[in-house]
């Protein structure tokens, strides 16, 4: 009789922590399924917001947008010659050499530092026998992107004449028009051929205000 009831309190016993257990149990999952809940909605109102951000942001970086490409200028100095001052037109001379045996006219640009030394030249244009074009453009484009502080123009006569042409006062005219603008002066305009070189900065003073 004692051996039955004991049986009967042992099983007893055992039913109930099975219950404790399985309510302890159910009690965690339910306890891991709020805070699953809880992580999933405060995940979904953080990509809400974010979203939203993103709505408000975009429209004004939009704006702020071209929608051309962008082009970036990078000046770099090739290694060469040191540059050399100018201290007269007999001095330049020796740069402008190479003109004097061209038969074509050619129009030079030398590019001149703060100090007026010779940091490099452009080959503006080459035109035909007597005549060669030439833009304030042309001319100005490559002393600002040489970062040059002043510039001397130059062109070459193939028949001999170093004589300014009407043509040659209107563009010395143009260029220190455009120079002064620019922020970047006409120091000269040389005319030269096999048979000399003419400055007009001497000649024609007038055209410089002087």
């Amino acid at each position: 009789m004692n051996t039955m009831t004991n049986s009967a309190v042992t099983k007893t016993a055992v039913t109930k922590n099975s219950m404790t257990l399985t309510k302890s149990a159910a009690e965690n999952t339910v306890r891991s399924i709020a805070k699953s809940r809880a992580a999933a909605s405060s995940a979904d109102v953080s990509a809400k917001t974010k979203a939203r951000k993103r709505k408000t942001t975009r429209p004004l970086k939009k704006h702020f947008q071209y929608i051309i490409p962008q082009y970036r200028l990078i000046l770099v100095k090739e290694p060469g010659i040191k540059p050399t001052q100018i201290t007269d037109a007999l001095a330049f001379h020796n740069f402008i050499q190479p003109l004097t045996l061209y038969s074509e006219e050619h129009f030079i640009a030398f590019h001149l530092d703060a100090k007026y030394q010779v940091i490099g030249y452009h080959e503006v244009s080459k035109g035909t026998l007597n005549a060669s074009l030439v833009h304030p453009r042309e001319v100005f484009k490559a002393a600002l992107l040489s970062n040059a502080y002043a510039i001397i123009v130059a062109h070459n006569h193939p028949s001999g004449s170093v004589s300014a042409s009407p043509e040659d006062i209107d563009i010395t005219k143009q260029l220190i028009k455009a120079g002064k603008i620019m922020g970047v002066c006409i120091v000269d305009h040389c005319i030269v051929s096999s048979e000399g070189i003419n400055s007009l900065r001497e000649t024609e003073s007038h055209l410089w205000g002087e």
